[in-house]
């Protein structure tokens, strides 16, 4: 199957010339078949391919239409025209019921003298028409993807030099084709090498912003050097293990469960035991992701410290659901509960990781999130609306 090539800024001067030239400069059909190669050697999509056959085919045939028919999947797909009345322009037949994907489905040229005297020939379609004899050649002969065909309005046998210089110019815009899915295929690269550019600016500008953010908050809040270092250091690390979990994604949706086990590999892991988690699969978006696998950490980090990880008898238990009702209306539900830790107390001020935890729910959501602390175990919980950055696996 033959897939046309887009290309945008091409330059379309040279070939407009060179069309011109082989519409107006010589009446030679054998001058023009030279001019219609040099032509095609310039065209550089499918539509300049297909301006060039139609605009020489019939000086070149002497016939009196032509088509340039691409082959589309498992249909005949007649893109362009040339010819004393309306031929199929912009329609598609089966393969199997157009005499161009029989010359493209058997690799060989069809020569009709009269096409009411050839059971391949679909009779009904060609009535309407002044079609009455053809010859259609495919567009390499190995794996066509292409034909170009050649009418008369009268019954006659084409000379062999009529056939021949059409498959002349079938084989050049073979050649032509490739080279326009060639050039179609560089200059894609080419734009999504910049667009990789841009976007690796883009987010290592990000990175760097959200790293001298945490530094700046870390230091303000931290006792001392070496705490700062400790708690910095974490979040770094935090950070680099979001960065993985999500260029494994190639930076598409995360799943909720990769991120919490992700974030707590480095506190034991989600084990069943020690910390459980169970839900639904849900998605989070890219950013939606960094921040949640930031504020696992948090957590994380918290329980290892004053909470349920601190101890070998404390244990965590990760639940979240997605409420009922119309889809506009429904909301997750998230809780990190701990229990059978130390005694918590009531905390003495807020640090980066506390504000982190009050401000993720509406910052990022549109929703809510608190941090309880309460004797028995710290409780996070988090209800957001259903949307483009956490939805419904």
């Amino acid at each position: 199957m033959f897939k046309m090539a887009k290309v945008h800024g091409v330059r379309m001067s040279s070939v407009a010339v060179r069309l011109d030239t082989v519409a107006g400069r010589s009446t030679d059909p054998l001058f023009t078949l030279v001019e219609t190669i040099e032509a095609l050697s310039l065209a550089r999509t499918v539509d300049e391919v297909a301006a060039v056959i139609r605009s020489s085919a019939r000086q070149i045939s002497g016939a009196d239409g032509v088509a340039f028919v691409l082959r589309d999947e498992d249909k005949c797909w007649y893109l362009d025209e040339d010819a004393i009345g309306p031929l199929w322009k912009g329609r598609k037949f089966p393969m199997s019921a157009c005499i161009s994907g029989w010359a493209m489905l058997h690799g060989e040229t069809v020569v009709i003298p009269d096409i009411y005297e050839d059971p391949r020939i679909p009779h009904d379609a060609y009535r309407p028409t002044f079609v009455k004899s053809l010859v259609v050649t495919p567009v390499r002969r190995e794996d066509p993807i292409a034909a170009i065909g050649a009418y008369w309005s009268a019954r006659r046998q084409p000379t062999d030099e009529e056939v021949l210089k059409l498959e002349v110019m079938a084989r050049a815009a073979a050649t032509a084709l490739e080279s326009a899915t060639m050039y179609a295929a560089l200059s894609e690269t080419l734009e999504r090498r910049k667009f990789l550019l841009r976007e690796l600016d883009h987010r290592c500008k990000n990175l760097l912003a959200a790293a001298q953010s945490i530094a700046n908050q870390t230091l303000r809040r931290a006792p001392s050097p070496a705490e700062f270092v400790d708690a910095f250091t974490g979040r770094l690390d935090a950070m680099a293990r979001a960065h993985e979990l999500l260029t494994r994604e190639q930076w598409g949706r995360a799943s909720l469960q990769d991120v919490l086990d992700a974030a707590l590999k480095p506190f034991g892991g989600v084990d069943g035991a020690r910390i459980c988690a169970d839900g639904p699969v849900v998605f989070l978006a890219p950013e939606t992701s960094m921040t949640f696998h930031m504020a696992f950490h948090e957590l994380a980090v918290n329980a290892a410290r004053h909470g349920a990880l601190s101890c070998g008898a404390g244990k965590v238990n990760i639940a979240w659901s997605i409420s009922e009702g119309a889809p506009e209306a429904r909301r997750v539900k998230f809780t990190w509960r701990e229990s059978g830790g130390p005694q918590v107390g009531p905390a003495t001020r807020k640090g980066f990781g506390s504000r982190l935890l009050e401000t993720v729910g509406t910052r990022e959501l549109g929703g809510e999130s608190r941090l309880e602390l309460p004797p028995d175990g710290a409780i996070f919980r988090l209800t957001a609306p259903l949307s483009p950055r956490i939805s419904q696996g």
